[in-house]
């Protein structure tokens, strides 16, 4: 029959020996049916071989062999045929445990009918790999709570070696953001092209390789460094049974897990239904004939109109809850004003030791740990310190969320209040990782931050942290090119007197200013 009309015919035979499926293709290739939900048990195959036939000679193709591993079939077979119709040759792969580098299956092949290699015990055979499948699944959850996940980074090529260090640079800051979300990281996948696919952002070669690679490392989670459109989501999710997410999601993820007060958790939820309120439109596979108009009104539409008009007003809700949290803020401000009391503004990129340094500075237990967002509450601790002219003085130090470059816009949005804080100091301590390559760029996106939430003209004291962790050679570049900044390690009290006496020399000047009026403000020491 496949010679008479020219097309590939298969079928998926289940290990009972009933067949499940007949598929017809076309001369090259076969379009598989839905066979069910993608991801088996844990260990399990899907209990499925798929037998068809090649026109052309030809061996098991790429296409066969994405099958097989996506699909986890029992086995892939393709039965070579002569002009005449009669079978020549038969090839077939299974799928194995894959070690690093290695593929996820095993060719045989081609072998001619009556061989004894074309004969095998696949119940055996696939009873000892399942077992070995599942052991090494067993082995493997000791590690990260959420499992494993593959990073794949699409890049600009036409940028030149600058592409190439950004995206250094990003994967770098991604690894991180995978930790600090509980994700062990299995494998990156950088690719460097002319344009980003707009459909599959790697392009669909490129993303079968990523989930022959997954399935070879036993990953779960694709992490996708860029936030993807809906359609892109969609597409990238028909093509896997991985969980497909975005760098804004993994971000809100973050924030999900870290978030303590009631403002921040509301912050976070308000981020998270704005970024999910345009992919409520994407419907599901059984809603996909219903698509409005003549033949597409009916409860399925209905369904979607319904979350969505619940996500505004969800979203109202939180959006009026914030502003009297707001509120409530500002009225703790004008007491701290009211009172003469100074305030410092600890801001700066993520990670960069801000938590540390005001424990290091206030003697506070505030957490800290050496992790992406640790800290997503506003934190405020009393530092005493000597001013000239005026005795020893009570200064507030607040503690502010960490920056990042390519900030969810929502989640910028959301906690925009949350550096209202930050407004209102009067001088602001930008505290910069001296030990890390990438820190000119993280000083680019905190003063691009800064002048987005009109701060850049409130008196800023640059402070270099952890300079315990940097070379000698950098840091000497580093004071020869920011002489007025101060160098610290937030780990070490004994760096901490030059900045105290720094703060208490510039929080003295402010006020002996304020005090004389603004025609009588003096020079600002360097």
């Amino acid at each position: 029959m496949s010679v008479e009309i020219r097309r590939q015919v298969g079928v998926l035979v289940h290990r009972s020996g009933q067949v499940e499926f007949v598929v017809v293709g076309d001369a090259s290739r076969l379009m598989l049916p839905d066979v069910g939900r993608l991801r088996a048990a844990e260990g399990r195959f899907r209990g499925l071989r798929l037998v068809h036939t090649h026109l052309r000679g030809e061996p098991l193709t790429r296409d066969d062999l994405v099958d097989l591993v996506r699909l986890r079939l029992d086995l892939v077979a393709a039965i070579q045929i002569a002009p005449g119709g009669e079978p020549r040759s038969l090839c077939w792969a299974h799928n194995i445990p894959g070690e690093d580098g290695a593929a996820a299956y095993r060719e045989i092949g081609p072998a001619t009918f009556g061989q004894p290699q074309a004969h095998a015990d696949i119940g055996h055979l696939m009873a000892g790999l399942e077992a070995e499948f599942a052991r090494r699944a067993r082995a493997r959850k000791v590690g990260a709570k959420d499992g494993r996940a593959i990073l794949v980074h699409v890049g600009d090529k036409s940028r030149g070696p600058a592409a190439v260090r950004d995206a250094e640079d990003s994967v770098r800051e991604l690894r991180d953001l995978a930790r600090t979300a509980g994700l062990e990281v299995a494998d990156v996948v950088v690719q460097m092209r002319d344009h980003v696919d707009p459909k599959h952002v790697m392009g669909k070669g490129k993303l079968e390789e990523v989930v022959i690679r997954a399935i070879e490392l036993d990953a779960a989670v694709l992490v996708v460094d860029r936030e993807l459109s809906p359609a892109q989501a969609s597409a990238i999710a028909k093509q896997t049974d991985l969980k497909v997410i975005d760098r804004t999601q993994l971000i809100l993820d973050i924030f999900a897990q870290r978030a303590e007060s009631r403002d921040g958790k509301l912050q976070v939820e308000l981020a998270q239904l704005k970024y999910a309120m345009p992919r409520l439109s994407q419907k599901d596979d059984s809603l996909s004939r219903l698509t409005g108009g003549i033949g597409g009104r009916g409860p399925g539409e209905t369904t979607i109109e319904i979350g969505r008009r619940r996500a505004k007003e969800r979203v109202t809700h939180l959006e009026h809850q914030l502003r009297q949290l707001a509120k409530q803020r500002e009225q703790r401000r004008r007491r701290r004003t009211r009172g003469a009391v100074p305030t410092v503004a600890i801001v700066g990129y993520t990670n960069a030791g801000k938590s540390t340094l005001l424990n290091a500075l206030t003697g506070a237990d505030v957490l800290s740990e050496d992790r992406l967002f640790a800290t997503l509450d506003t934190r405020s601790r009393v530092l005493r310190c000597g001013w000239a002219g005026w005795g020893e003085r009570e200064v507030v130090m607040t503690d502010t969320v960490g920056f990042i470059r390519n900030l969810p816009k929502d989640l910028f949005a959301a906690f925009r209040a949350t550096f209202e804080e930050a407004a209102d100091a009067d001088v602001l301590l930008q505290v910069i990782d001296a030990s890390d390559p990438s820190h000119e760029e993280h000083v680019r996106t905190v003063l691009r931050v800064l002048d987005e939430l009109e701060l850049s003209e409130i008196p800023r004291i640059v402070v270099y942290n952890k300079i315990d962790a940097a070379s000698l050679l950098a840091l000497r570049a580093l004071r020869r090119e920011n002489p007025h900044a101060e160098f610290v390690s937030a780990t070490q009290r004994e760096t901490m007197r030059p900045l105290i006496e720094r703060i208490a020399r510039e929080l003295a000047e402010k006020w002996h200013a304020s005090a004389r009026g603004p025609e009588a403000q003096p020079e600002r020491m360097p």
